[in-house]
């Protein structure tokens, strides 16, 4: 199911909020009735069908769908503004939403935060590492540990480079993307330690004249694989097809895209983690406030190899995808300094991929050549 235009909903309730809180309590309110299905919002910030971090959401929603007992509400390009309260609202007193997931980083502060307190009744599960104790206790969050899934891009991508020089466009410097741009240094440097990793940032989820110039830029300073952390891979991997160089996708397969050209990518894999969040609730069990899991779990997966994934790098990735799937597997491990000279890791000192610590990175590892700032 899916939400009526805009002016109906969201737009009707920016503009009649007064008038929605005295009817919900009167004449909008329904009756409950036991047989009802759970009825389960969805909210993006993008399109469903951007080849990226809004498709996978949309392909864990549409599993969903096929659960019995469950109504599933979608709305799509809705702002990390006053917006997404309104769609909030909207999913919850118009149709009686009592599990929303609101699935982008910005939808948490100020805008979960806010809404939360006023439906007691109502589960918020929000995308990304915000959710704190002081939270509400009907807000959570939920995140896979889609770095290790950066880490073998890494390993495929550190076989393909002939320039030994590899290229990533980043939307924004939070403690994800970074984790992400690391990973995928560390593991191409599990390959070669001499290759260096090139990042530009964006400034925004989704821009495609900026991704394309950013693209294009890393191409011309002669990276020659490139990867990405935006909302929409699709117009980097078109633009590295055009530029004749490899890419590693993120959030959905981008084989279709990219074809030869595509070694593998880090997938969500939000279908797994969608419904078993629901069963619980349609169970009455409670969701945890913090929720995370990895390539064991679940959470995420891998792309298919392609073709131009040579023997050796097939092995190294197989062995490395197996050691991460056994758990304890640590990219940040020391000797390693950031690329500031900053030690991070000592000798012997490692931080493996559950370590709270890595959701507040805030540095770019020796041989990153890009600023946070």
């Amino acid at each position: 199911m899916t939400h009526a235009p805009f002016l109906n909903r969201r737009g009707f309730l920016g503009t009649s909020a007064a008038l929605l809180g005295t009817a919900a309590v009167g004449g909008l309110a329904r009756p409950a009735m036991a047989a009802d299905p759970l009825t389960v919002g969805f909210i993006y910030v993008g399109p469903k069908d951007d080849f990226g971090y809004n498709q996978a959401h949309a392909e864990g929603a549409a599993a969903v769908k096929a659960m019995s007992g469950v109504v599933v509400l979608e709305e799509e390009n809705v702002p990390e503004s006053q917006d997404v309260q309104n769609s909030m609202e909207s999913m919850i007193n118009f149709d009686g939403a009592k599990l929303i997931f609101p699935t982008s980083f910005g939808y948490y502060k100020p805008h979960v935060l806010e809404t939360a307190p006023k439906h007691p009744d109502v589960r918020f599960q929000h995308c990304g590492g915000l959710w704190s104790e002081n939270d509400p206790s009907n807000a959570g969050s939920y995140f896979g540990y889609i770095g290790m899934g950066q880490y073998l891009n890494g390993v495929a991508a550190g076989h393909a480079t002939k320039t030994k020089k590899i290229g990533f466009v980043a939307a924004k410097p939070i403690p994800q993307v970074l984790n992400n741009i690391n990973s995928f240094l560390l593991g191409a440097r599990s390959v070669d330690p001499t290759i260096v990793c090139q990042v530009i940032f964006t400034g925004e989820w989704s821009l495609a004249v900026k991704e394309a110039e950013a693209t294009n830029a890393l191409a011309d300073q002669g990276c020659d694989v490139v990867t990405c952390h935006v909302d929409g891979p699709k117009v980097i991997c078109e633009t590295a097809v055009a530029r004749d160089i490899f890419v590693c996708g993120y959030h959905a397969d981008q084989t279709p895209i990219a074809g030869d050209k595509y070694l593998t990518g880090a997938e969500w894999n939000w279908a797994n983690v969608y419904t078993d969040m629901v069963a619980k609730t349609l169970a009455g069990e409670p969701i945890p406030n913090f929720v995370r899991g990895g390539l064991a779990d679940g959470f995420i997966k891998m792309s298919p190899l392609g073709p131009a994934v040579s023997d050796a790098a097939r092995a190294q990735f197989e062995v490395t995808k197996a050691e991460i799937e056994a758990g304890g597997f640590a990219a940040i491990k020391g000797p390693l300094k950031d690329n500031k000279g900053n030690v991070i890791a000592a000798e012997g000192e490692s931080f493996v991929e559950t370590d709270v610590a890595i959701e507040s990175m805030d540095y770019l590892v020796e041989g990153v050549i890009g600023s946070t700032s």
